[in-house]
């Protein structure tokens, strides 16, 4: 696949996640294969999952807002949880709204 065609939410992933996602597709989905692939409980598969999924839906949010966009940044690079980032971005929506 060129580069060009690489979709943002994938280039924002490192190496060690897409090799996850890789492993994912390629157990047809399943969390307990994971498990045993990476040698960890199944309740450890599904955070880390979960924590890609947040990461990906945090990338595929266009903005053209600087702040969102930063908030967005520090949340995919570890700075930030994606829980308090969702916080922060929906506060300062609403705080926005009224202007």
């Amino acid at each position: 696949m060129p580069i060009e065609v690489i979709p943002e939410w994938l280039a924002s992933l490192d190496e060690q996640e897409v090799n996850f996602i890789k492993k994912f597709i390629l157990s047809s989905g399943s969390l307990k294969h994971i498990a045993k692939l990476y040698d960890v409980t199944y309740p450890t598969v599904r955070l880390r999952l979960d924590r890609l999924i947040q990461k990906i839906k945090i990338s595929e949010d266009n903005t053209n807002d600087s702040f969102i966009a930063l908030i967005k940044r520090l949340a995919v690079n570890d700075k930030l949880d994606f829980t308090t980032a969702k916080i922060i971005i929906s506060e300062y929506k609403k705080i926005n709204k009224g202007e």
